[in-house]
């Protein structure tokens, strides 16, 4: 009997320590309106995100190659919902950008900069 009160507690201390950014996010459509689903957890003592799920411009899910492939990487929490200093690729143009990330409730602005100019995008939560 004390096997799941140990399992339920070791699991409360996960939520509990665990970033706010951490989670699903749906991304924007792409320059192609295909988008995806990225698993955004911690990797050492950043946060990364990879592609877990992918799908077509009328929402249908569909294979692709770049599942578990890495589209953000390296990202620093600043704190109040900040995080900078990280890279995020993009599959559709097949470039890595300096990026940074800023949290508000449900919705994670995803930045990608080239020569001080960013150019972002609105990410949902989906889990």
């Amino acid at each position: 009997m004390r096997a799941p009160i140990v399992i339920a507690a070791l699991l409360a201390a996960t939520t509990v320590g665990a970033d706010p950014a951490h989670g699903t996010w749906q991304t924007a459509p792409d320059d192609n309106g295909n988008f995806g689903h990225i698993a955004v957890a911690p990797c050492g003592d950043r946060i990364c995100g990879v592609l877990v799920r992918a799908f077509d411009r009328s929402g249908r899910q569909v294979a692709s190659d770049r599942i578990g492939q890495r589209i953000v990487w390296d990202m620093v929490a600043e704190g109040a919902g900040s995080y900078a200093r990280g890279k995020v690729y993009a599959p559709d143009r097949d470039r890595t950008y300096s990026s940074r990330m800023r949290l508000d409730g449900d919705l994670l602005t995803v930045e990608g900069c080239v020569l001080g100019i960013c150019r972002g995008s609105l990410w949902k939560r989906v889990e």
